[in-house]
């Protein structure tokens, strides 16, 4: 009797149609994506890029090896040559398979010259496999990008210098905290 009673007095249609007439004058919960972007959550990590180095105007990178190491899915490539006057190694290959990164920030932690760094631009979808596949050249040109649109003439990354580690434990290069200025002058490199 009172399936019959609930179908002849419609009351899931009633049910239905009040849930709709609740919602119908609230405001949406998406967003109108292209025309308006969310605010960024802190600590988001986006693309990848090499800092600048403002004195020489080359990448930072001392070519130690430590983010290839430390990355869990294997996505960056270093090659390197030694310099038989100085010893020093010298950078010749760096690449970055931003398909196969998971974002976890662990190449930018264990940098010990705060050279790579995952930034907070995240529109880079394409439709081929190479613009996202991330060599020397094009980690420095994302930085440049990056700084281009950047709303502050400072910046410093927040996962160079972890909360809770000592200064003295960190690496000789990561003790005092070296705030990167945009080159307001440059037009481009």
């Amino acid at each position: 009797m009172s399936k019959l009673l609930r179908k002849l007095l419609f009351i899931d249609l009633l049910k239905g149609m009040l849930i709709t007439f609740k919602t119908i004058f609230t405001q949406p919960v998406t967003i109108r994506y292209p025309k308006q972007k969310r605010p960024l959550e802190e600590g988001f990590r986006g693309r990848h890029a090499f800092v600048r180095n403002p004195e020489t105007g080359r990448e930072r990178c001392v070519a130690c090896t430590k983010c290839a190491q430390v990355c869990p899915s294997q996505c960056i490539y270093i090659d390197y040559s030694v310099n038989t006057e100085s010893g020093a190694r010298v950078l010749t290959k760096y690449e970055v398979d931003a398909f196969r990164c998971i974002f976890c920030g662990y190449c930018e932690e264990v940098c010990p010259v705060n050279a790579i760094v995952l930034t907070e631009f995240y529109e880079y979808a394409s439709y081929n496999r190479e613009s996202n596949y991330f060599n020397k050249e094009r980690l420095l040109k994302n930085w440049d990008e990056f700084m281009e649109h950047y709303k502050r003439t400072d910046y410093l990354n927040k996962f160079w210098y972890l909360p809770g580690i000592k200064r003295d434990r960190l690496p000789v290069g990561k003790r005092q905290p070296r705030v990167v200025y945009k080159n307001i002058n440059s037009e481009g490199r």
